[in-house]
Parts: structure tokens; C-alpha cells; sequence
């Protein structure tokens, strides 16, 4: 009797639980229904914004169906990569160095010949002592009325003439020629005095015409009755 109240006792609980699973699969087709009710309302509700996602999810899937995809065989050998042939080098020729440009060579001119000018007047100071000229090396030294030695040069003056005395043709001439010889050796002593040259140089002597503070030698000599001009006539000395 305990252990048939007991069984009873056991089995009340199983009966409440078919109860429970009895009304639970009832309910879940109305819940499936009711989601998709709402499924479509909120679908319609949203229709142009849901239509362009729908064309587009049944362009790929259309798309993935056209193409087929190549079927890979596991035996098939690896596809050979024909390799590129290489690129013969082409020789870039060298840039071969230009030729030196011809260098013009002026035409020479013949020179012409120019004449010699005539020589510009020298002048010359001299300040040396004179003397009479001996038997030795005439240096600074008097020779006659007109002619004197000076640094070794032979001077003749141009501007007059005066007689010499181993030329002379008469005594008075004689006398003249040695007044003029000591009259000549006092002016160059007394000072400074000037050559200017007054032509060519020649053996007989150089001709200068030698003055003191713009004075000729040779005028004075002149006023003074001891020379005259040059070319005038030499036999008035001897009367």
C-alpha cells in the first residue's frame, strides 16, 4: 500500500509537464506568424530603400551562377612560363671629337719704308774748364777761334768764321786768329753755356751754335772785329 501511494505520488508531476509542452507548441506557430505580419508591414513601410539592396544581392548572385570557375586538376602538369628572350645590347656609338676650327692667319703686310726725319735739335749745356789744346788727347780744349774739344767731341761753331793761326797769310792775320783763340777759351770758361746743333755731324767737327743767357759766341766774336760771317771774304786781316 506505501509503494502504490507512492508511485501515484510521482507520477502527478510527469502529467503537469506534458500539460506545459502541449501548450507550448501550440503557441509558436502563431509567434512565427506574427513576426512575419511584422516583417511585411515594416517591409512595405521600407520598400524603395530595401528594393535597390535586393537588385543588387540578385546581380551577384546571378553573376556568380554565368561564370563558371575553371575546374583545377590536381594532376594536371604546372603551365610553363616561356621565358623572355634577353635584349640584345645595342652599341651607342661614341661621339667622335670635333676637329680643331682653322685658325685665320692675317695677311702681312709689306712694310713701307719710312724716310729718316731730320734729326731735332740737340742742346746741350756744358760746365766744364778748358784749355788750350797740346800734343796729347784733345778732352777740353781750344783749338783756334772757332773750334774747340769738348769730352773727347770736336765742336766747329756754325754761325761765323774766324782765321786760324797755322793758316795764316800775314802777320796781322795772325794776330787776329790768336786774339780770337783767347777770346774763345775766356767765354767758355766763364760760365754755363749752350750747344744747339745746327746741322750733320762730320769730320771736320760737329757744328753747334753755342751761346750764354741767349747770346751767340759767334756775334760777339763778330762785333768784337776778331770773326766774321760765315763765307764772307777772309783778305780784310791782311791790308
Amino acid at each position: 500500500m506505501a509503494k502504490t501511494a507512492t508511485r501515484g505520488r510521482r507520477k502527478a508531476p510527469a502529467r503537469g509537464k506534458s500539460k506545459a509542452r502541449s501548450s507550448g507548441g501550440g503557441l509558436l506557430p502563431w509567434a512565427v506568424i506574427g513576426i512575419a505580419a511584422i516583417g511585411g508591414i515594416v517591409a512595405h513601410d521600407h520598400w524603395k530603400s530595401i528594393q535597390p539592396m535586393l537588385a543588387r544581392q540578385s546581380t551577384s548572385i546571378t553573376r556568380d551562377t554565368a561564370e563558371p570557375r575553371p575546374v583545377v586538376r590536381k594532376d594536371a602538369p604546372p603551365k610553363q612560363v616561356a621565358l623572355a628572350a634577353p635584349t640584345p645590347k645595342v652599341a651607342v656609338p661614341q661621339p667622335q671629337p670635333l676637329p680643331p676650327a682653322a685658325i685665320p692667319t692675317p695677311m702681312i703686310q709689306p712694310i713701307k719704308a719710312v724716310p729718316p726725319s731730320a734729326p731735332a735739335a740737340v742742346s746741350q749745356t756744358g760746365t766744364v774748364a778748358f784749355g788750350y789744346c797740346g800734343q796729347g788727347a784733345h778732352i777740353n780744349c781750344v783749338g783756334d777761334g772757332g773750334v774747340f774739344w769738348y769730352k773727347g767731341e770736336k765742336i766747329v761753331i756754325a754761325d761765323m768764321a774766324s782765321p786760324v793761326v797755322d793758316q795764316a797769310r800775314c802777320d796781322g792775320e795772325r794776330r787776329v786768329a790768336f786774339a780770337a783763340k783767347s777770346r774763345l777759351l775766356a767765354l767758355l770758361n766763364a760760365g754755363p753755356f749752350t750747344m744747339n746743333a745746327a746741322g750733320k755731324a762730320e769730320p771736320s767737327g760737329a757744328p753747334r751754335v753755342v751761346s750764354r743767357d741767349g747770346r751767340s759766341f759767334g756775334a760777339q766774336l763778330i762785333n768784337e772785329g776778331l770773326a766774321r760771317k760765315p763765307g764772307a771774304a777772309g783778305s780784310a786781316w791782311c791790308a
